[in-house]
């Protein structure tokens, strides 16, 4: 691989962590990955009514509750973020 080839590479992954907000970039922590992780998912479920409806079987509640129960995930899917320590 030529050097070229590293900054073509590296120019491309920048542009897409600076279009894409779930692609990430190099200063972002586990929590805040897996919080884009988390959120995606929930809103993938609640945007795709056969998905919606199968968790609603699954979970014997109404599909309107799942919706619900989704939405108020999305808020703190990972629960409260961890003590910044500053240096």
């Amino acid at each position: 691989m030529q050097a070229s080839d590293r900054f073509n590479i590296n120019s491309q992954l920048e542009h897409l962590q600076a279009k894409y907000v779930g692609t990430g970039h190099a200063d972002m922590n586990r929590f805040e990955w897996a919080v884009n992780i988390q959120r995606d998912s929930y809103a993938s479920y609640v945007g795709h009514y056969p998905i919606l409806a199968y968790f609603a079987i699954a979970e014997n509640e109404s599909i309107g509750r799942e919706r619900y129960n989704f939405m108020q995930k999305m808020l703190l899917p990972c629960g409260l973020p961890p003590e910044r320590e500053d240096d």
